[in-house]
């Protein structure tokens, strides 16, 4: 059986955690299925954006504990493989939103703050409990610090408590927390706007709300000059700008979009 599910229409490639089983649990398996997963989105260009979605009310428990205790001294323990699941989201040239209809644990987080957006119910659960079993949220902190302030990340990776909705958005690891019933359509309503973005632009923004700054703000002016005056040459720059003053749709929103 499948544990990552994955569907494409209009622009749009829904990739499922499928195995409520295990509450969604980051497996060997399911993590080389969400690789290659992501992998064929991320090639196919009629793809413009990714949602992250699950089965089963549990979003992700983090990683497969119970393969953990069995992998080691013997074979890679699946964190050894979370690394590349977070990079491949992290660093995806298009946009991806994660639908958070349940709770997430460790991994779980990691995955859910490597999205660009993540949107979560209001009664959805998170927890950082990495050192109640003695271990600590380290591959993880690559997404996730970058999202939370530094107190908020103090409190929430040192107590492992539990905390709703609401405060993951309060702190910055989900865009919005909505109720349950207005979940699909939150998500639907940032996959729509997404959509109309040149994906190129798209690409180019992401690696823009990334980047470092250079040693100066001249240097730093300089650098963002240049790049936004090749955006304006490129084929999506003029193609933008003649459809704005044409008053059509651009050649790369998809069809039914």
């Amino acid at each position: 059986m499948s544990l990552v599910r994955s569907q494409t229409e209009r622009g749009v490639a829904t990739l499922t955690l499928d195995s409520p089983s295990n509450r969604n649990a980051l497996s060997t398996g399911l993590i080389e299925e969400l690789l290659a997963a992501l992998a064929a989105a991320e090639a196919d260009d009629a793809v413009r954006v990714i949602v992250l979605s699950h089965t089963g009310p549990v979003f992700c428990s983090g990683a497969d504990l119970k393969e953990t205790a069995e992998a080691f001294g013997k074979g890679r323990p699946p964190i050894n493989r979370l690394g590349e699941v977070l990079a491949a989201v992290w660093e995806s040239g298009k946009p991806v939103v994660a639908r958070v209809g349940g709770p997430a644990r460790a991994g779980g987080l990691g995955l859910i703050a490597a999205a660009d957006l993540a949107v979560c119910t209001l009664d959805a659960t998170f927890a950082f409990t990495e050192v109640r079993i003695g271990v600590i949220p380290a591959v993880i902190s690559a997404t996730v610090l970058p999202r939370l302030s530094p107190r908020a990340a103090a409190e929430l990776f040192l107590t492992g408590e539990t905390f709703g909705g609401a405060r993951a958005a309060e702190v910055g690891l989900v865009t919005a927390a909505v109720d349950a019933s207005s979940l699909d359509a939150t998500v639907d309503a940032y996959v729509a706007a997404l959509v109309r973005g040149a994906p190129g632009a798209l690409a180019g923004t992401k690696r823009l709300l990334r980047r470092r700054k250079a040693d100066t703000f001249r240097d730093d002016v300089a650098e963002l000059t240049e790049l936004s005056v090749g955006y304006f040459g490129s084929a999506e720059g003029v193609e933008g700008i003649v459809a704005f003053r044409e008053k059509r749709p651009p050649n790369w929103i998809p069809d039914g979009a």
